[in-house]
């Protein structure tokens, strides 16, 4: 039996309009999710899109636009990622929420006027009913079309409410003013609610242009690294530079990067030098040297010269596009305790139908004279403060604040759930090389055998022999005598012993550079001094190199892969918080455990592959521990995913990054710290607007519902239901926005 291939499919988001609740998120998620060829939909209503998982020859984004426009709502398919569009349309629609609010309110202030002070004026049913007509049917004709959509296909959301709170306060205000005799025959006076319902529509407005407001807030961090990039770019064509759209830059494209501009894609220079400031993407204050064969990183800013750099990666591929990425899925994902909140929302607007039903058939039997009247009033509350808006934005908008906070202080977190797992952790197995330490050699000890005139010439001899020979230790060397050494001497010969060394001559004089060996086989002895050292950095983990001149030795360097300036204060700050750091390491146990000393770590596991990585990370787990593993390199990336929450340094390679849910730009451990106490921010917001939104629903339906009024005579005015829903709305965002501010250093 031949085995069934899985078709390939594609990740795309687009916008979705017209959704207004979590209710309406459900909807999208599970029409889109019943269309032939789609894998998955996960909608964030916050950020008003929709990721979707699809194999695009089946599912087109024209089939899925269809179904979502079959249920009231536009599903944006025309988008290549245009961000500058996507501003354009959120500031377009928020002009437009703001005129239409403008024209509510500007014409429900007569009528609330008229229906307090002045009801028995002359025709002022009819004045009332021309002014609410443009306010119903105009600034709120989006509820009625969206209810009557979601009607279609036996479906309820918050605009189902609306429609059904406002179009019954209207209904029945337009047949007392067309019929006032039906009621009058009945002994009953025909009252009307015209500014129940305008009032309403004007609130319900009101809310949700705070909520547009506010949401456009959320998604700052964005925009601020959208507006990082450049719009266009000087390529080299014919021998002559050109400025050309950044869309027009092709790979292999040579650009022109002059004094002061950003630099456009990532890529190498391949002629010139300057200082680069890569602050905005490293987090590092201090320029960088660039020259020749180094690489560049796109939206950062030349400082001094002129260069000319081949492009590598451009649109989507280039790190600045990669960063926007990750915060947009993540702020699209949904975190478990969103869970709650999503199906409880699902069933809450059939609930509340069902119970504004009972109220109405309640107050109609038992209810005081005009039992009618008061049957209305009393659902058509229920239908207005039972709005679960708020519970729809209580767990998005604090997310979106969150990951947007951590984009802002260099943390990228790739989804909701890594963000509310991140404070339960109770271990942290972290990577030596490049994690704890800086990943690359340096000179730690140079111990001269020489007088100080003799010390400076053999300095630069060695500065010159090291610069010729291609080993890696040798370009620390060079690095560390770089300073004291700006011109290499011109040796008299240069010769390479593999494995080994180097040899060289200069003024009648013979120097050798390289291990134990070296020495050895050219008879140079090492003086009684140097060797008692060589032994106690030896013990240290550290790499010698002996310098030979003639026939003894003068100097030892000692090299090392250093910690980091903040790994030992990170780690001390996680134990602080209660979790335990591990140490793993493909370096000998005499290493690993020198490391960990400086370091501070817990617990050291040296000798370790990459597959035991992950199996290290499984057994803690197995113990009931909640574990995050940190790395940088491709052999960390299985044990980065097995982990709970993996965390990549951005130093490293893009596998690690990718087998993460959160990477650290900087590459330092501090920002863990940052990272675990934002997750306990986020949750602890989240919880907050849950609360608030549970026990607002719980104590206002039956309110509105009228239980109180058998005890004290108080029944819910209707529009102080709309006024409490809106701002239950807006509080709750308000709430999530509070995170901006909190500061996570301590």
């Amino acid at each position: 039996m031949q085995p069934v291939l899985e078709k390939p499919t594609v990740k795309d988001r687009y916008e979705v309009e017209g959704m207004t609740c979590a209710s309406c998120a459900n909807s999208v998620e599970s029409i889109l999710s019943h269309v032939e060829g789609v894998r998955s939909a996960s909608v964030n209503f916050a950020d008003a899109s929709v990721l979707v998982e699809h194999e695009p020859d089946v599912a087109t984004p024209e089939k899925m636009q269809a179904a979502v426009a079959d249920i009231g709502y536009s599903l944006v398919v025309n988008q290549k990622a245009d961000q500058e569009n996507r501003q354009e349309r959120e500031e377009k629609k928020l002009s437009e929420t703001r005129f239409k609010l403008i024209v509510a309110v500007a014409l429900s202030i007569p009528v609330i006027w008229i229906a307090m002070l002045f009801p028995e004026m002359p025709y002022a049913g009819w004045i009332m009913l021309a002014l609410s007509v443009p306010v119903i049917f105009w600034s709120g004709k989006d509820f009625f079309v969206v209810a009557y959509k979601r009607a279609r296909h036996l479906s309820a959301n918050m605009d189902t409410l609306i429609a059904l709170g406002t179009g019954a306060a209207f209904l029945f205000s337009a047949f007392n003013t067309f019929f006032p005799a039906y009621l009058r025959s009945r002994g009953l006076e025909p009252h009307v609610y015209y500014e129940v319902a305008v009032a309403i529509v004007a609130l319900i407005l009101l809310g949700r242009y705070f909520e547009e407001r506010a949401k456009s807030r959320t998604s700052a961090a964005i925009k601020k690294l959208i507006n990082l990039g450049v719009k266009t770019a000087r390529v080299i064509r014919g021998g002559t530079a050109v400025e050309v759209p950044i869309g027009e830059v092709q790979k292999g494209d040579i650009i022109l990067i002059r004094p002061g501009e950003k630099v456009p894609v990532d890529g190498k220079i391949t002629e010139g030098k300057s200082v680069l400031d890569e602050s905005m993407i490293t987090g590092e204050s201090i320029p960088v040297e660039k020259e020749a064969g180094d690489a560049v990183i796109g939206a950062t800013i030349n400082k001094t010269g002129s260069f000319k750099m081949v492009a590598e990666r451009i649109g989507s591929e280039t790190m600045l596009a990669q960063i926007i990425k990750l915060v947009q899925e993540a702020q699209g994902s949904k975190a478990p305790i969103q869970k709650l909140a999503d199906s409880i929302s699902a069933v809450f607007v059939p609930v509340v139908i069902v119970i504004a039903i009972l109220s109405f058939i309640v107050w109609s039997v038992w209810g005081p004279e005009p039992q009618i009247t008061y049957a209305i009033i009393a659902a058509v509350t229920v239908l207005i403060i039972a709005c679960p808006c708020a519970l729809g934005l209580a767990t998005p908008t604090a997310i979106m604040v969150g990951i947007g906070k951590g984009a802002e202080n260099g943390i990228l977190i790739k989804n909701a759930e890594s963000l509310e797992l991140a404070h339960k952790l109770n271990a942290i197995v972290v990577d030596k090389t490049g994690t704890i330490t800086q990943g690359k050699p340096e000179v730690t000890d140079v111990l001269w055998d020489l007088s100080p005139e003799g010390r400076q010439e053999a300095s630069r001899i060695v500065f010159a022999m090291e610069a010729q020979s291609e080993h890696p230790l040798a370009l620390a060397v060079v690095h560390h005598l770089k300073p004291e050494n700006p011109k290499a001497v011109s040796l008299d010969s240069f010769d390479s012993v593999t494995g080994k060394g180097v040899k060289a001559s200069y003024g009648g004089k013979r120097y050798l550079i390289g291990n134990r060996t070296l020495l050895d086989e050219n008879r140079v002895a090492v003086p009684p001094y140097l060797q008692m050292e060589v032994e106690k950095l030896s013990r240290e983990a550290k790499t010698i190199i002996y310098v030979g001149q003639d026939t003894e030795a003068v100097a030892i360097i000692a090299i090392a892969d250093t910690i980091k300036e903040t790994s030992k204060a990170a780690i001390a700050a996680l134990q602080q918080m209660g979790l335990v750091v591990h140490m793993l390491t493909g370096d000998n146990r005499q290493t690993a455990e020198a490391i960990g000393r400086q370091a501070g770590v817990d617990h050291i596991k040296a000798d370790v592959l990459p597959a035991d990585k992950a199996t290290y990370v499984r057994e803690l787990q197995s113990g009931g521990l909640k574990v995050a593993m940190v790395g940088d390199g491709i052999n960390d990336s299985p044990a980065l995913a097995q982990a709970d929450v993996g965390i990549a340094m951005g130093t490293g390679t893009d596998i690690a990054i990718e087998s993460a849910e959160i990477t650290l730009i900087k590459g330092d451990l501090e920002d863990i710290v940052t990272a675990i106490r934002l997750s306990k921010e986020t949750v602890k917001t989240i919880r907050q607007n849950l609360f608030w939104a549970f026990i607002y629903n719980l104590i206002g339906i039956p309110v509105a519902a009228g239980v109180l009024y058998p005890f004290t005579g108080f029944l819910l005015n209707p529009i102080f239901a709309a006024a409490a829903m809106a701002f239950s709305s807006v509080s709750v965002v308000t709430n999530s926005l509070r995170l901006k501010a909190r500061s996570l250093k301590r």
